[in-house]
């Protein structure tokens, strides 16, 4: 038997260097537990951290969709107590305006003004209810405040629906309009005219309107002392009655050529004027009262100074325009009223619509003494003509330069007044007005 050989004994600096390297490891290992402990032990605070925050989020919402919930509801439950007290209040005042008395009636009118500013919808279902007719009676009432409760409820009742405008023509509130207008407080009379105003638009549609009747009473307005409001309102309703070709004989024969005239010739109420007067103008009744008058050319050759007014200025030289074409009785008024000048400022200083309309009437000017008016257009070359002739080219050189000459007197007359005026555009004064006298009439643009 071989005997067990023991292992050689280790030296002291081995045996140490050993022992130091176990303790070594043992301190890495348990270092190592301690800190896989602790990862450990954080990631479960954070799961559970992640984990009542979300339950305190599923909480938070169950208890705001239930707040949703019973705030919906409530909400629901205000509106339709609302919608009720709603319906509660205009079954009452319909039931007053019908079987009441006239204080009663009186009192359901104002009601029915409030309820018909909330909407459309309910405009309409009030006039479906049959106020329409009660409130239409009330309108003929001797006391003012009744008759002005029923106006302002039905102005309220018209706005933006065609059907109900229609109905209220229809129970016949044209002829309610007073007669005499000096017995009707002035408020009554702007409420007439607003209302008014509202119905005519129905002019604009297929809407045949019963009679004209109340034209006299709304030329009584107009001639009166009435506020501005109230004239703006008649104006506009007779425009949208003016757009009507069949109503332009009703209109002319009530006199309201020469009114719209006189107001043609005030800036506040010219170009509501003005248009009137060009949709009566294509009809012959309307162009024979508007030629006839005393204010006619000098009234629009007038407007056609208002720089601040350029609409104004379109409307004016339109209706000259029509005035001036085939009527040679109408150009030499206007020739002799000085139109001439007036027109070259136009077409200098005018908006783009005025002066093309201004160029085209100064060459109807200009051509006036070798042209005849043709079918369609303004002056034209005759057909038939001796070009041969000494004494037509002699006429023809005589008419040229008696209108260039006439031209340069009205721009050198005028010269100092369209330098002021062109000045505001930041035009110079010395060099516009050089400008212009060096620049033959040969080169003008008309």
């Amino acid at each position: 038997m071989h005997a067990i050989s023991s292992p050689p004994p280790s030296s002291p600096s081995s045996s140490s260097s050993n022992s130091i390297w176990v303790l070594s490891s043992i301190k890495l290992q348990f270092f190592a537990r301690i800190r896989r402990f602790l990862q450990s032990k954080a990631t479960r605070k954070r799961r559970s951290q992640s984990r009542n925050r979300a339950d305190e989020q599923n909480n938070n919402k169950i208890e705001s969709d239930e707040t949703v919930r019973v705030m919906e509801k409530h909400g629901d439950d205000e509106k339709e107590e609302e919608e009720e007290d709603s319906a509660m209040i205009l079954q009452r005042t319909v039931k007053k305006l019908h079987f009441g008395s006239w204080e009663e009636k009186e009192m359901a009118a104002m009601d029915i003004e409030k309820l018909a500013k909330e909407d459309l919808k309910v405009r309409k279902l009030i006039t479906e209810l049959g106020v329409v007719p009660v409130l239409v009676s009330m309108v003929a009432s001797d006391v003012a405040t009744r008759r002005r409760a029923a106006l302002v409820a039905l102005i309220h009742l018209a706005d933006g629906t065609y059907t109900n405008k229609a109905m209220i023509v229809e129970a016949g509130i044209l002829s309610k309009l007073p007669n005499t207008i000096d017995l009707v407080d002035d408020s009554t009379i702007n409420e007439f005219g607003e209302l008014l105003l509202s119905l005519s638009s129905l002019a604009n549609t297929q809407f045949h309107f019963p009679s004209l009747d109340f034209l006299p009473s709304l030329r009584h307005i107009l001639q009166s002392n009435s506020s501005f409001d109230t004239k703006t309102s008649c104006l506009g309703a007779l425009y949208n009655f003016s757009t009507v070709l069949e109503n332009a004989g009703p209109l002319v024969s009530t006199g309201i050529v020469p009114i719209l005239l006189e107001l043609s010739s005030t800036k506040e109420t010219s170009e509501k004027a003005l248009a009137t007067l060009g949709n009566l103008l294509v009809t012959m009744m309307g162009k024979k009262s508007i030629e006839n008058s005393s204010l006619v050319p000098k009234n629009f050759i007038e407007i056609l100074s208002w720089e601040d007014k350029p609409k104004c200025q379109e409307l004016s030289v339109y209706i000259l325009m029509i005035l001036a074409h085939q009527s040679s009785s109408q150009r030499e008024k206007m020739a002799q009223a000085g139109i001439v000048p007036v027109l070259l400022e136009v077409v200098l200083l005018g908006s783009s619509l005025a002066q093309k309309r201004a160029l085209k009437l100064l060459q109807w000017f200009k051509d006036e003494r070798q042209t005849k008016m043709g079918p369609h257009s303004g002056p034209q070359t005759p057909r038939f003509a001796s070009m041969g002739s000494p004494v037509n080219q002699r006429e023809a050189t005589e008419g040229k330069k008696m209108m260039n000459n006439l031209v340069k007197q009205s721009l050198h007359r005028n010269m100092e007044i369209i330098t002021r005026r062109a000045n505001v555009a930041g035009n110079s004064s010395s060099r516009f007005k050089s400008l212009v006298i060096s620049t033959s009439s040969k080169s003008l643009p008309y």
